[in-house]
């Protein structure tokens, strides 16, 4: 009688500040007898020495945390180990640093919101080395690489507007004519579809453009 192979198990880390969501995900990973939760870290700078120490195959990664983020912990990660597979977890479906995080090498993209539904089939998807966006997500990140992204300036611009800043503050501060800011304010909502300035500092703060 010959033994059966030996399935490989899938290790994985957990990199989210929320306690609640690395025990809700450690849960689902406990009843699965081919995937282990190799560890967890609630930073980038835990996410990085953790991913040093454990050499995980698939990392789960929060992309909005305190010190370092999810994007900077990326590029860390893949900076020292270039094969490595992540996948970023964000609550905004269309979130500026997800598209970075892609950018940047991320394997997969999940909303929290899915992930009872996904998470098991993304992380199986994810360790044989593929690809896992979900059909919805993937079109958001097409029409999203298609837009015109916002300028330098712009970006200064709205995070004025974002600290509650007029138009004349924001002129006098960036050396530029009020009418420039005007100019400035009409490109983002143009380019964000934003119905108002206070509707694109929303959809600022949602994408991570701006921070307040």
């Amino acid at each position: 009688m010959t033994m059966q192979p030996t399935k490989e198990i899938i290790r994985v880390l957990v990199v989210d500040d929320h306690p609640m969501l690395r025990e809700g995900i450690a849960a689902a990973l406990s009843t699965q007898p081919d995937i282990v939760l190799a560890g967890e870290a609630a930073n980038g700078y835990e996410a990085l020495q953790m991913f040093r120490a454990l050499q995980p195959d698939v990392t789960l990664m929060d992309l909005q945390m305190p010190g370092m983020g999810g994007v900077e912990a990326i590029h860390a990660i893949r900076a020292e180990f270039p094969l490595a597979r992540i996948a970023v977890l964000t609550t905004y479906q269309r979130d500026v640093r997800a598209l970075h995080a892609i950018k940047a090498g991320a394997y997969g993209y999940l909303l929290k919101s899915t992930l009872r539904k996904e998470l098991l089939g993304a992380i199986r998807t994810i360790a044989a080395g593929k690809r896992y966006i979900h059909s919805d997500i993937a079109a958001e990140l097409a029409d999203h690489l298609s837009q015109e992204s916002l300028t330098p300036r712009e970006i200064e611009v709205l995070q004025c507007v974002a600290m509650g800043k007029p138009n004349k503050q924001i002129a006098a501060e960036l050396s530029i004519s009020e009418d420039t800011v005007k100019g400035h304010l009409r490109s983002i909502m143009e380019k964000t579809g934003a119905l108002n300035r206070t509707h694109a500092v929303t959809i600022g703060i949602q994408r991570g453009i701006v921070t307040v």
